[in-house]
């Protein structure tokens, strides 16, 4: 049975990438080498992983991973806290009612 992470790493800038994964320890192994020179963490290191979760399918993984990277500063935190009663309100975008 193959295992999938979405996994989550907290550059030296402080900016978050999240990615896909079937080892988590050697991609963060790689993201720490700077294995590829136009990897968005390779200028961005040290890395540290701060949150991966596990999937048993493919296809839930990549959903649950670009949902994730479309998500702003304040979630992606709560979900690295484990906070995720607090993630429905933490919407990028707030709509408010306008009155005519």
């Amino acid at each position: 049975m193959e295992r999938y992470f979405v996994y989550m790493l907290r550059c030296l800038d402080g900016t978050y990438y999240v990615g896909i994964t079937n080892d988590v320890e050697k991609r963060v192994v790689q993201h720490q080498e700077g294995w590829d020179p136009s990897a968005y963490t390779h200028n961005r290191r040290p890395v540290a992983l701060v949150y991966s979760a596990e999937f048993s399918e493919v296809t839930d993984a990549i959903a649950f991973e670009k949902q994730v990277k479309g998500w702003g500063r304040k979630k992606k935190e709560a979900l690295i806290r484990g906070e995720y009663e607090r993630l429905p309100g933490l919407a990028k975008k707030v709509f408010r009612k306008v009155c005519g």
